[in-house]
């Protein structure tokens, strides 16, 4: 097996077919000086969500975030401020009919330096800073928004310490 998100996935797939399996990710909920935070529009759907993707074996989870978000933005300088939270979504359907119980580690990240909004891949159709009090767009997975809900608290209680 080679490194890199889409071998593993390939290699694991591989075995499973498209059978339920735990999976593991990293996301990165990536602010800006005015409080934005990055969405990415994926390739895969068409629909919204936020940078990040399968920890592979032997990474760390701060190893993940970085090489996904380099993968999916071209981001390679933030500062990773602290875990939000970690979040079992118990099952979800990716458009390939790959079925999966995703566990996901959200990070709270300081953007240091500047985004690429116009940078297009397989995996990103766009980059857009959106304030989330004020979404509107179609979330890839509906459940995010509990995530969303906690950094929403968590970026009020940071600005009221202020």
């Amino acid at each position: 097996m080679t490194e890199g998100k889409p071998d593993y996935i390939k290699w694991l797939r591989s075995k499973v077919g498209h059978d339920k399996v735990f999976m593991n990710f990293v996301v990165a909920l990536i602010r800006n000086e005015k409080g934005e935070v990055l969405m990415q529009q994926r390739g895969d759907s068409d629909l919204w969500g936020f940078p990040g993707g399968c920890i592979e074996l032997g990474e760390s989870f701060e190893e993940a975030l970085h090489r996904e978000i380099f993968e999916e933005t071209q981001i390679r300088e933030f500062e990773i401020v602290r875990q939000l939270g970690t979040y079992n979504w118990r099952e979800f359907t990716y458009p390939n009919g790959d079925v999966a119980q995703p566990i996901d580690i959200w990070f709270i990240c300081n953007l240091h330096g500047t985004v690429d909004l116009t940078y297009r891949d397989e995996e990103t159709e766009d980059l857009r800073w959106v304030d989330l009090k004020n979404l509107t767009v179609e979330l890839f997975n509906k459940k995010f928004s509990t995530a969303i809900a906690d950094y929403l608290a968590f970026a009020k209680n940071e600005k009221e310490k202020l």
